[in-house]
């Protein structure tokens, strides 16, 4: 039993891309689908597939290296656990990483980029960071 869904996808997504493999499983969560969304558009990974085998569905996340091998994705860290919520306004949510990296966001127009939060004109829950 995983209690924190999102802290054990971002582990894994971590491991595997430090092991440099090309795809990774994880547990299915709808939220997990709303993070890897913005990992996609913001070009951190290649894609992720929703499989589902014997009433139980997970996740495959193909991962995405340079053409030297080396993976997009320096730092992926959890932000708010469950025993501490860190919320942040729109100020807070200007830029991340000089504009490499980006703040995953949980508002009320969904899960979504710092980026998009800021020009939106809307703050929420930080639920992790990637650059």
């Amino acid at each position: 039993m995983v209690n924190d869904i999102i802290a054990d996808s971002i582990t894994r997504i971590r491991n595997a891309s430090m092991r440099r493999l090309e795809y990774t499983t994880l547990y299915y969560a709808k939220i997990v689908v709303s993070i890897l969304e913005v990992f996609k558009t913001k070009g951190f990974i290649k894609d992720f597939r929703v499989n589902s085998k014997d009433n139980k569905q997970n996740i495959t996340v193909m991962l995405n290296y340079d053409e030297k091998g080396k993976s997009l994705i320096n730092e992926i860290k959890r932000i708010s656990k469950p025993g501490r919520r860190v919320y942040k306004n729109r100020a807070e949510l200007k830029r991340f990483k000089n504009g490499y990296g980006t703040i995953v966001v949980s508002t009320s127009k969904g899960v979504i980029s710092n980026d998009e939060a800021y020009r939106n004109n809307v703050g929420g829950e930080a639920l992790c960071s990637i650059w």
